[in-house]
């Protein structure tokens, strides 16, 4: 009888063990206190497209921060772009990943006459100026070569940033190779959502409750701030006080109020 009673309690402990972080991480201060623009400072209306130098150089100037996504490219290249297919953000089909810096020029951001640029670019724009967060969008089982890539080229740059990815291997990889670097754990209620419905259910459900957090040891938790109510989230902040972004804030009433929360707030569609 005193076994059925200790089993909820072990499993109550074994929980809360696979969600632990790495904690106080001295480069997480560099990073609070600053609003992110969502893939740059855009607005379509005004020929500003998504990650776009234009949006950036829009962040940059107003003192924002700024969400990024980056890409490997076929010839090692890194490009800032959200999407692996370009057919929505630039109107023809085309994979990033099969594609070289050289043929960026082919696929000009739709609404604008700008290409798709290089992360080299977008860091040049912010160079001593306000913190990143760097997305790395994982495809086709590249997260080792694109968590490579990209810390090469951010070898020296000078300027504040963290890594961020939905996928594990890349925060794992960061764990085993960077281990420097500020990095977080990407996610959403998978379970209610139905962006990822191709993920298998024990992938979705393990992803939601972000049960690699143990294998990955992350610095702060980057999840969809209308999911917060996330029982491992809320018990990573409450138990081990780990760092937290929101995604994607769309008005002041919110962005305040995670703000008072302690949540880096990554922001779109509005200016604060």
């Amino acid at each position: 009888m005193l076994i059925f009673c200790a089993i909820p309690a072990i499993l109550c402990i074994s929980w809360c063990l696979l969600l632990l972080p790495r904690r106080s991480h001295p480069a997480w201060a560099g990073l609070a206190g600053v609003r992110y623009a969502h893939r740059g400072l855009h607005d379509a209306g005004q020929g500003v497209p998504e990650n776009s130098l234009s949006a950036f150089r829009a962040a940059a100037d107003r003192g924002f921060g700024a969400e990024l996504d980056v890409h490997l490219m076929a010839d090692g290249h890194l490009a800032v772009v959200h999407d692996s297919n370009l057919k929505r953000v630039c109107g023809r089909e085309a994979v990033i990943e099969e594609l070289t810096a050289e043929a960026l020029a082919d696929y000009p951001l739709l609404g604008s006459g700008e290409a798709v640029p290089l992360l080299e670019e977008v860091l040049a724009v912010f160079r001593g100026r306000a913190p990143l967060i760097i997305e790395l969008k994982v495809e086709r089982g590249n997260a080792a070569a694109l968590t490579d890539a990209v810390m090469a080229v951010l070898e020296g740059w000078e300027g504040t940033y963290c890594i961020e990815s939905f996928h594990p291997g890349v925060l794992r990889r960061l764990r085993r190779r960077f281990p420097g670097v500020v990095r977080g754990q990407l996610s959403q209620n998978f379970l209610r959502r139905g962006e990822e419905g191709n993920l298998p259910l024990p992938v979705r459900f393990v992803l939601t409750y972000l049960l690699t957090t143990a294998f990955t040891r992350p610095d702060f938790i980057a999840y969809r701030y209308e999911d917060r109510g996330c029982v491992s989230l809320r018990l990573m902040r409450r138990l081990y006080g780990v760092g937290e972004a929101g995604w994607t804030v769309r008005d002041r009433g919110t962005m305040e109020r995670l703000e008072r929360e302690g949540v880096l707030p990554i922001f779109e569609k509005f200016v604060p």
